[in-house]
C-alpha cells in the first residue's frame, strides 16, 4: 500500500461523513473502524480542528485515539448548555477540513414566530439570540405593528408579531355616458350600460355593490342626474366611483294661445313630437293651423293661429243659412213676444243687459223677434233681419207669434229648453253649466284665466 496514514484516514473520514450524514448508527461501526486503522497504521500529519470552546455549556468529546489525540480527525464532541440556553447541534464531528460538522454554541432561544395571515417572515438566526426577523405582507395588504423584531437574552422578542391587514379600497372604475336625446313625444330617454366590476388588490373577493340612482335600462327623465357605484371589501373597505347620466329634450319655441282662443298642447306643450291644438271663444272664427306638432329640426309644422271675429252674415235666404252660421261656434237664445211693450219681454232684456260678460263667457248670442207678421222684426245685437228671416226663424223653431216665449239652442242646433216666462240670468247660466261641451269650455277658460268677477 503506498499511501501513507493520513491519506487512508482523510479517505475513511470523508466516508464517515457521508454515513452521518445517512444513518447514526452506521457513523459509530464507521468511527470503530477508523480507530482500528489509526492503532495499526503510523499516525502522521493528521488534520485536527480548532478546541471546541462552549459558553454557557460544557463539552465531552472522544477522539479515535484516547485522550491524548484530542480535536483530530474523527473526534465526536457532545454538547451540553447551562439551564436557559439551547445548543444549536447537540453532537458535533471533526471533518476532514479541519472543521467541526456543526454550529455547537449554546444560544438563547425565543419562542418561535406565528406567521402571520397574509404574509411572513425572514430570520437570520432562527429564533435564537440576537437573531433579526423581518415581517412582510402579500401584495394588497399592509404591515401592522413593527417590521422588525430581535431575539433577546430575556428568551422574548423585542416586539410583538405584526399583523398584516388590508386597508387599500377596491378599485372600480364606471361607465362613460355620453348625453341622451328624449324620443318624440316623450320627456325621458332610456339609457344602459354595463355593470361595472370592482377588483379588490388584497384577496380578490368583494362582498358588496351598491348602485346610488336609477339602475340601467331606466327611463331617465330630463336633467342630470348623479350617479355612483360603491364596491366593499372582506375588510369593510369601500371604493367608489361616479359618473353622470344626462338627458336632453328637443324643444321648439313656445306657442301661445291666439287672441280670444285657447291652446291644448299634449306632453310637456313645446317638446319634439309634443302637438297642439287651437279653438277659438265662441263668437270667432279661426285662421291658420287647427293644430301643430314640433318637428325634429325644432320648428312648428303648419302656420300661426289666429282667431278673428265670427262675421254673421244677416242677409241669407233661409233660417237654416242663418243658424248654420253658429254650428259648433255658439249658443243662441231666441228672445220672442208679439210687441216691444210686452211686460215678460221688458223684464227680460232687462235682466240680461247687466249679464252680457256671462252671456260671452259662455258663448250665447241673443237673437230677438218682435211684433207679428208682417209687422215683425228681429235683430242680433246691432244687425237687423229681414221680416222675412225672422217669420221663418218662428216657423222653424215653431216659436208663437202673440205670447212671450224664449228657446235655448246648444251649439248643435239641438233645442235644448224653453221658457214661457222669464228667468233670472243666474237660471239661465245654471242651465248652460250642466251642457257637457260647457265643462270643457270652463276648464280652458280657467287656464286661461278668463272669467266676468
Amino acid at each position: 500500500m503506498n499511501c501513507d496514514k493520513t491519506e487512508i484516514v482523510v479517505w475513511l473520514q470523508e466516508k464517515c461523513d457521508i454515513i452521518y450524514l445517512a444513518h447514526h448508527f452506521l457513523l459509530s461501526v464507521c468511527f470503530k473502524f477508523l480507530e482500528f486503522i489509526m492503532q495499526v497504521l503510523p499516525y502522521r500529519r493528521t488534520p485536527w480542528c480548532a478546541p471546541i470552546k462552549v459558553k454557557h455549556g460544557d463539552v465531552r468529546c472522544r477522539t479515535p485515539r484516547g485522550e491524548h489525540y484530542k480535536n483530530v480527525m474523527g473526534t465526536r464532541c457532545k454538547i451540553h448548555c447551562k439551564r436557559g440556553y439551547e445548543v444549536m447541534s447537540p453532537e458535533v464531528v471533526c471533518m476532514a477540513n479541519k472543521h467541526w460538522s456543526a454550529n455547537y454554541a449554546c444560544k438563547v432561544r425565543c419562542p418561535k414566530q406565528e406567521m402571520p395571515a397574509n404574509g411572513g417572515y425572514k430570520c437570520s438566526g432562527g429564533s435564537y439570540f440576537n437573531s433579526r426577523c423581518e415581517f412582510f405582507c402579500a401584495p394588497g395588504f399592509t404591515l401592522k405593528g413593527q417590521k422588525i423584531t430581535t431575539c433577546q437574552h430575556t428568551k422574548m422578542w423585542s416586539s410583538g408579531a405584526p399583523t398584516c391587514v388590508d386597508i387599500d379600497p377596491p378599485k372600480i372604475k364606471c361607465p362613460t355616458i355620453k348625453d341622451k336625446w328624449a324620443e318624440p313625444g316623450k320627456l325621458t330617454a332610456r339609457v344602459s350600460w354595463d355593470t361595472p366590476e370592482g377588483m379588490d388588490t388584497a384577496d380578490g373577493v368583494l362582498t358588496d355593490v351598491e348602485l346610488k340612482g336609477r339602475p340601467p335600462k331606466s327611463d331617465f327623465p330630463e336633467g342630470l342626474h348623479k350617479m355612483s357605484y360603491t364596491v366593499f371589501d372582506r375588510a369593510g373597505n369601500k371604493g367608489t366611483c361616479r359618473f353622470t347620466v344626462r338627458v336632453r329634450v328637443r324643444r321648439c319655441s313656445p306657442l301661445f294661445p291666439p287672441d280670444n282662443g285657447f291652446i291644448k298642447c299634449d306632453s310637456d306643450k313645446d317638446n319634439y313630437g309634443a302637438s297642439c291644438e287651437f279653438k277659438c271663444s265662441g263668437g270667432f272664427d279661426l285662421h291658420g293651423s287647427a293644430a301643430r306638432v314640433c318637428q325634429y329640426g325644432l320648428t312648428w309644422s303648419g302656420s300661426d293661429t289666429t282667431c278673428t271675429p265670427m262675421n254673421i252674415n244677416v242677409g241669407v235666404r233661409s233660417a237654416a243659412a242663418l243658424l248654420d252660421q253658429f254650428y259648433e261656434k255658439r249658443r243662441l237664445l231666441i228672445v220672442s213676444a208679439p210687441t216691444a211693450a210686452n211686460h215678460n219681454y221688458r223684464f227680460q232684456m232687462t235682466n240680461l243687459q247687466p249679464a252680457q260678460c256671462g252671456l260671452d263667457l259662455r258663448h250665447v248670442t241673443v237673437i230677438e223677434i218682435v211684433g207679428t207678421y208682417p209687422a215683425q222684426i228681429g235683430r242680433i245685437r246691432h244687425r237687423l233681419l229681414t221680416p222675412g228671416l225672422a217669420l221663418q226663424l218662428r216657423l222653424l223653431l215653431r216659436i208663437p207669434q202673440r205670447s212671450f216665449q224664449m228657446v235655448l239652442i246648444d251649439k248643435q242646433g239641438m233645442d235644448k229648453q224653453r221658457y214661457p216666462f222669464p228667468i233670472t240670468a243666474a237660471e239661465l247660466f245654471t242651465t248652460i253649466d250642466t251642457f257637457p261641451l260647457r265643462k270643457d269650455e270652463m276648464v280652458l277658460q280657467q287656464e286661461a284665466g278668463q272669467s266676468c268677477s
